[in-house]
This record gives structure tokens, C-alpha cells and sequence, in this order.
């Protein structure tokens, strides 16, 4: 089994640092609002790799992380009122609940940077003692970046890079620019802790190093995150654990690509956050998973106004498919374990879902042919599919119960919610499109698209989508 480590820039053989056994960490979420798409995506990933290394063997313990205090959650606080702490409280409950409709497992140890005060300040003090943290006279405490030699090996950087529009800000007193907090003094109104600088917080990179340590001890196999964690926060991590160890903190370093929208990062200053509670009223779960997971993790995502409707098209099409050969053949027995194997194969290298999941095309036009040919062992087929690919969170439900939930989905927000002046624009273009009028076409998809709906059109039929 091969998996790509950003830290040496190449794919490389998994050997974990204690055979048979993962220790694996992902940095969750910061929780100073909803949980959006780039969220669910990360969750998802490293919920597939657990899932993969455990079917490969392994004993995995998988741990993941809320912020649940930083500068973000503060200012939310004061813009509604809510204290910080039930604020974070409060956002970790919904988060907590939109990815169990999302169909993530939970890890096997969820940890929290508030329930973690006490090893975050002894982490810090550690620091001190060996001469890679310093006390400001404020009551900050930073980690000096010079006193460690390899800072910039996991994001490729020079320490002259870095400071590169880096800018001292009012109040802090850094040694270096490239210096970072590891303990905020409170400011007034502020939650905070007593510590030995006096009342603060933890910085947001110490966070991770101490919760790490007091789940794992000194190392651990896999560390995980979005590609944007890389520097600075993700290189920080190695400094500060590794400073204090004088060991080598993750094996294998994996990042997952970030998400775009029709080609723009999506970002809520440019108002396209797109929000997983949102995505799950309009798709089904297992639709928007396999839109995700056609994507080579390691890659960015595009998301264009297709890719779930597209998705949800391709898993109904599929189901249909299950619930013919179902109704006919019954459940079926296990195979001879090819499809299974092949998804072995694929997910070896480097978690290759998008690989994966293009099996699955030929694997349906199998099913069918068989079907049609009264062949009963297209029942064995669609079972291991089942098993198979359900590691990737697809295909668990009863065939009736999906076509179902997609049929709700349809009537909530689709053909219905169409006025009818948009229908006869969109049944007058398809029109002029047959009688080959493609100057009358495009006029009257212009008009459309001026009233917001777009027309995608298939070899016999056109779907009116609201943009």
C-alpha cells in the first residue's frame, strides 16, 4: 500500500511506526459557524481512509479535534451575544448533527482544545525550559522559530519566505517576525485561563501538538488535513512537537485538496459558501459522496452547477439497476471476490477513490447485460458492489428506500417549483432546437438564463435547472 506524504513529496510504502496498529490524527473543525461542504469533504476523506486501513488489517485509533476557542469564536461571541464557550458548545451539537445525516462515522477519540488546558500549558512550559519559547512581559508566549533548524520542511519554505508581508502587530512582542503565539494574554471580556504568564488562551497551532501528545504520546503514523493547513499551521505543529521530543512527530503527512466553486475558491467573502445542511436538503447523502469521492483526494474540487445533480442521476440510475436484479433474483450470494479486489487494488494507491468509483460504469453495464440474459449471478455482482463500495458510504440502503428519498427531494425543490412561464420558454427552445432553429435556441436560452435557469439537455429530454 502506497500513500503520497507531503512531507517528502512522493508517494511512498506505508509501514506504520508499530506493526499492525495507526495512530492517525485529522484537524477538525474550527466551529465559529456552519459546517460547509469543505468540511464534510475533509470528514469524509480521512473517515474512508480509517475505514480502508482497518479492512486492510489494521488496528486504527483515529483522532480528530474541534477548536472550540480562537480569535474567530471570540468575535462571534461578541457579535451574538453568546459567551464563548456555549457559543462553541452550541455550533459542535449542529455540526455533530449535520454529519451524522452525512454519514460519518465518528472518530474513535473526539478531542476538544478547552478540555485540554492543562496539557497545552505544560506542553508550553516544556518549551520554555529548553529554550524554544519565550515569555512576553504582555503575557504572550511565543515559539522561536530560529531555534529550530528544519522549520520549512513540510511546506517547502525558507524562514525568508515566510516573513514575506509578514507584519509585527500593535502590541506584540515578538524577537522575530516569523515568531508565533503559543499563549494569548486575555483581553478584556475574553474567555481565559489562569497559567503561570497569567490569564489567556492557547494560540491555535499549540492546540493540535498538545492534544496529539496527550492522545498518542510522542509520535504518530498519519497526520491529516486541508492542503491550506500546510503552512502555516500544519509546519508549526512539527516545530513545536518536535522541539520538544527531539523526535519525528508524523510518519506520513496527507493533505486533502480544497474546494471551488464554478472555479472560484469558495470563500464567504465572496458569498458561495456552499453549506453541507443546504446540500443534504437537496441531494441525497450518498449522492453527494460519490460527486466527492470522484475526485482524487489529493486534488482541488471543482463544484459546477452539475456535479450533484449529476451524481444523484448517475447512484438513482444505479439503484434501479439493484432493485431489478433484487426483485428477481433476491440478495444473491457473495461472488468470487473480483469486484472486491479491484477496489482493493485501486485504494492501495494512495486512497484512489476517483479510480474506484469509475469501476463502477462497467460494473452496472455488466449487471445489466446479465440481467437481460436471465443470468442469476448478477445477484452475486450486485452484493459484493454492495459490500464493496460501502466503505466509501454508498449503496447501504434499500433500493426503495433511496428512489424514494430522491423522488422527495425532486418534488421538494424540483419540476414543481418551476413556474410554468419558465416550462413553456424552456419546451419552446427544445422545440426550435429539433426543427434545427439554433439562432431561436440560443435566444430563448439567453432568456433564460436572464430569469435565472439554466437548460441541460440529454439526447431525448432537457432538465431546467435554477441557477
Amino acid at each position: 500500500m502506497r500513500i503520497y506524504n507531503t512531507l517528502t513529496r512522493r508517494k511512498e510504502e506505508f509501514v506504520p511506526l508499530e506493526e499492525g496498529k495507526v495512530k492517525m490524527y485529522a484537524c477538525g473543525i474550527t466551529v465559529s459557524g456552519e459546517a460547509h461542504v469543505g468540511h464534510g469533504y475533509q470528514a469524509l476523506i480521512y473517515d474512508v481512509m480509517r475505514k480502508f486501513l482497518e479492512k486492510e488489517g489494521y488496528k486504527v485509533v483515529y483522532a480528530r479535534n474541534y477548536t472550540d476557542v480562537d480569535d474567530k469564536i471570540i468575535a462571534k461571541s461578541r457579535e451574538t451575544g453568546i459567551p464563548a464557550d456555549k457559543y462553541a458548545a452550541m455550533m459542535i451539537e449542529k455540526t455533530d448533527g449535520v454529519m451524522k445525516k452525512f454519514g460519518v462515522d465518528d472518530p474513535t477519540v473526539w478531542l476538544k482544545a478547552t478540555e485540554n488546558i492543562g496539557n497545552i500549558i505544560d506542553f508550553i512550559q516544556k518549551l520554555i525550559e529548553k529554550g524554544h519559547a519565550y515569555a512576553a512581559e504582555c503575557g504572550d508566549v511565543y515559539f522561536d522559530v530560529s531555534s529550530f533548524k528544519r522549520y520549512g520542511c513540510l511546506s517547502n519554505r525558507s524562514v525568508e519566505d515566510m516573513l514575506d508581508g509578514v507584519r509585527v502587530e500593535n502590541g506584540e512582542e515578538k524577537r522575530n517576525p516569523a515568531d508565533f503565539a503559543l499563549w494569548k494574554a486575555a483581553k478584556e471580556g475574553e474567555i481565559s485561563w489562569q497559567s503561570p504568564w497569567g490569564k489567556g488562551r492557547p494560540g491555535w497551532h499549540i492546540e493540535c501538538s498538545a492534544m496529539n501528545r496527550a492522545a498518542f504520546g510522542e509520535q504518530i503514523d498519519i497526520h491529516g488535513g486541508g492542503r491550506d493547513l500546510i503552512f502555516p499551521h500544519h509546519e508549526n505543529e512539527i516545530a513545536q512537537s518536535e522541539s520538544l521530543t527531539g523526535k519525528q512527530f508524523a510518519k506520513y503527512w496527507t493533505h486533502n485538496g480544497l474546494i471551488k466553486v464554478n472555479g472560484q475558491k469558495m470563500s464567504k467573502s465572496l458569498g458561495n459558501t456552499l453549506l453541507l445542511e443546504d446540500l443534504l436538503q437537496k441531494y441525497t447523502n450518498e449522492a453527494i459522496k460519490f460527486a466527492l469521492l470522484q475526485n482524487n483526494y489529493r486534488n482541488d474540487i471543482n463544484i459546477t452547477d452539475d456535479l450533484f445533480p449529476d451524481a444523484e442521476k448517475h447512484m438513482t440510475e444505479f439503484y434501479k439497476i439493484i432493485k431489478k436484479v433484487e426483485e428477481k433474483f433476491g440478495k444473491g450470494e457473495r461472488g468470487n471476490g473480483a469486484i472486491d479486489d479491484k477496489f482493493n487494488e485501486d485504494m492501495r494507491e494512495d486512497f484512489n477513490t476517483a479510480l474506484a468509483l469509475s469501476e463502477l460504469f462497467a460494473l452496472f453495464k455488466g449487471v445489466s447485460s446479465k440481467l437481460a440474459a436471465g443470468d442469476e449471478s448478477c445477484a452475486e455482482d450486485v452484493r459484493q458492489i454492495r459490500e464493496t463500495y460501502s466503505l466509501l458510504g454508498i449503496f447501504k440502503k434499500d433500493a426503495d428506500q433511496y428512489l424514494a428519498e430522491v423522488a422527495e427531494k425532486t418534488q421538494d425543490l424540483g419540476a414543481e417549483a418551476i413556474p410554468q412561464e419558465i416550462k413553456e420558454l424552456a419546451e419552446r427552445r427544445w422545440q426550435a432546437k429539433r426543427e434545427r432553429n439554433f439562432a431561436l435556441a440560443d435566444q430563448l436560452r439567453a432568456e433564460l438564463d436572464g430569469l435565472g435557469y439554466a437548460v441541460k439537455d440529454g439526447k431525448e429530454d432537457y432538465e431546467i435547472i435554477k441557477k
